[in-house]
């Protein structure tokens, strides 16, 4: 880590020196508001100035690039962010922040958290991007402000929703390579003090093969994917500063599969509902009160026609004060959530459990002159591991205008997953919960036409779970189990920078360098880069728009032994989009223009080293046209 954090002081310094010299002068003359406000960093709303924490925000204008692309497509392009898929589109998306798995990280739908109990992860392969307004992705701990499951961080979907009292319309189609097709038209109105809205999104493909050069004649077909999806919202304000609000989220996702087998598939169906009452009780006192439930189910066809049902149920109940202080906001939130999860294998019931979890969280965000700051507690009683308490304290200081330095500790738990615990032939009722501590830094400069941060930061986690083979696993074990494998430690830095370099011509991008290892043996986490980025180049004149992306990752390993390796690789993608009027806009996008072939995740193993690798797409290009009645 004195190696990581010395070249971050080297690089600071040099940036540092580059700017102090014409930067500062510039300054006093002018400094634009990039000022934004999110909600996930401190669970309250808050400027992006005043942030400790690490934290990115994607808007719709960078979710409408990547029409016809998928959510993971779109992660993979932020800073700390790794994702990886099972095949084509609609196959398993693991995303993960920093270095941590995805079950060690929290995902929040317009506030109702989506995660599956009996694995952890999140379906993100069947949110389409067209229901998509806004994503904030909150890297590091979150513990303390959101309970167990926040090791690697939060990423909280925002859908779409109206802005105004006018009624709008929108809706788009579009076509692509592998006979892929899409569609999604919504409205947002408004009725007095009712606004109220919804959409729906369809999507279809043929696909690719899961596999590469798949052994089996029955393997050697395209394994499509189809995928239906909505949401609605309303929002009543039924008295100044009191409102009732609604929304809901519903997926349903079918795609196939490889195996020995013609015709297996997969269908997962999530949902997500909730209902939030706020109340302006005084001109500094806000209380909100939501109620949610988010289910999810998997249905799957595999080997022998044999068939398994996973039914998952959490119910959410969280009530929170904000007090809004001469220089802060002091938060105060009471937090239940419950879970159940019903598995069935060929109509025999394998799994029945459920568990409940309670917390108490208090928060402090404050701006002092050039000094902020953000503190948060919370403990957690867990009704299968009892109580836990997490924390987190965080300090910024403006040297001027345009430079921020910030620092960050918080502590982090993970409770195991009912699938972790009690899956037949695999589970162990004997996990310990995992534990972290992560501690961080960043240097920020927002100038007039350049904006930079470097931020290191080191997370040590206790109790690490990971899947075992046979020869790790205690007696008893015949097909592997999760164990708990010791400390791991993750230490990393993230550049990440955006720049005006003439007119119309703008260029981003940043880098992860990274080092995820198990203690006990230094070999790193399973599909771990050291290093991978993106460089965007944008092009804006009239109603042209055009960019291209430059996507890359260094070698990553597929078992824990760090034996069977997967090559580094670079992406090249192209978006070029024509604005022919104000309501109307034609958009193209290709994919690995360079026809890269180049593996995610593979079936080899140090048994079977011969197994096929998952496939990835070649040249794609997807077109679209929306309309957007504004």
């Amino acid at each position: 880590m004195k190696e990581i954090i010395g070249k971050l002081l080297n690089l600071a310094g040099f940036i540092f020196g580059l700017f102090t010299s014409s930067t500062f002068a510039a300054e006093t003359l002018a400094t634009p508001d990039l000022d934004e406000v999110v909600v996930t960093a401190s669970r309250t709303s808050q400027s992006t100035k005043t942030v400790t924490g690490d934290i990115t925000v994607i808007d719709s204008e960078e979710i409408n690039r990547l029409r016809g692309g998928s959510i993971a497509d779109l992660l993979r392009l932020q800073p700390g962010v790794e994702t990886y898929t099972n095949g084509g589109m609609g196959t398993s998306s693991n995303i993960g922040l920093r270095g941590t798995n995805d079950n060690q990280l929290i995902v929040l739908v317009d506030g109702v958290r989506i995660n599956s109990g009996t694995t952890g992860t999140t379906a993100f392969e069947n949110i389409p991007l067209a229901l998509i307004d806004r994503i904030e992705i909150l890297r590091g701990p979150a513990s303390s402000l959101y309970g167990s499951d926040a090791i690697g961080g939060v990423i909280q979907i925002f859908t779409k929703r109206g802005k105004s009292n006018n009624t709008h319309l929108y809706a788009s189609a579009g076509a692509g390579s592998y006979d892929s097709y899409s569609g999604n038209a919504g409205f947002d109105t408004a009725f007095q003090a009712l606004k109220f809205g919804a959409q729906v999104s369809s999507y279809d493909t043929r696909g690719i093969s899961a596999k590469k050069r798949p052994p089996a004649v029955a393997e050697q077909d395209r394994d499509g994917y189809n995928n239906f999806s909505g949401t609605a919202y309303a929002d009543l304000e039924f008295a100044p500063g009191h409102s009732l609000g609604l929304n809901y989220l519903e997926s349903k996702g079918r795609n196939q599969y490889d195996s020995n087998f013609i015709g297996n598939y997969l269908e997962r169906y999530q949902q997500g509902y909730g209902l939030t009452l706020r109340n302006a009780l005084t001109d500094n006192w806000n209380s909100k009160v939501q109620y949610s439930i988010g289910r999810d189910q998997s249905y799957s066809v595999g080997t022998a026609r044999t068939n398994s049902n996973i039914e998952t149920e959490q119910h959410q109940l969280s009530w929170q004060h904000d007090y809004k202080l001469s220089n802060g906001t002091l938060t105060f939130a009471y937090d239940r959530l419950e879970q159940e999860v019903l598995t069935q294998s060929t109509g025999r019931l394998t799994l029945d459990r459920s568990r409940s979890n309670d917390a108490f969280v208090i928060g402090y965000v404050g701006k002092f002159d050039a000094h902020s700051t953000q503190l948060s507690l919370r403990e957690d009683h867990n009704s299968q591991f009892g109580n836990y308490t997490t924390g987190g304290v965080g300090y910024g200081y403006a040297f001027s205008p345009a430079w921020l330095f910030t620092t960050q500790y918080g502590s982090s738990f993970r409770a195991p997953t009912f699938n972790q615990l009690y899956a037949v032939a695999f589970g162990n009722p004997d996990l310990l919960s995992e534990k972290a501590d992560n501690i961080e830094a960043s240097l920020r400069y927002q100038g007039q036409q350049l904006q930079t941060k470097i931020t290191v930061f080191d997370n040590h986690i206790r109790n690490f779970i990971q899947n075992a083979p046979r020869a790790d696993c205690p007696p008893g074990f015949t097909n592997g189990c999760a164990v708990n494998a010791g400390k791991i430690e993750i230490q990393g830095m993230t550049l990440e920078s955006s720049l005006a370099l003439a007119e119309n011509w703008f260029l981003s991008g940043n880098l992860t360098v990274q080092s995820p290892r198990v203690d006990a043996t230094d070999n790193l986490l399973i599909r771990r880069a050291q290093r991978f980025g993106n460089l965007v180049l944008q092009y804006r004149n009239g109603a042209w728009d055009w960019s291209t992306e430059l996507t890359a990752a260094s070698q990553r390993y597929n078992d824990t032994s760090n034996q069977i390796s997967l090559g580094g690789y670079a992406l090249l993608n192209t978006t070029l989009a024509y604005q022919v009027n104000h309501n109307w806009r034609l958009q193209a996008r290709a994919n690995n223009i360079l026809d890269k072939n180049y593996v995610l995740a593979t079936t080899r193993s140090l048994v079977s080293p011969n197994n096929p690798d998952y496939n990835t797409m070649g040249t794609n290009v997807f077109v679209s046209l929306s309309y957007d009645m504004k």
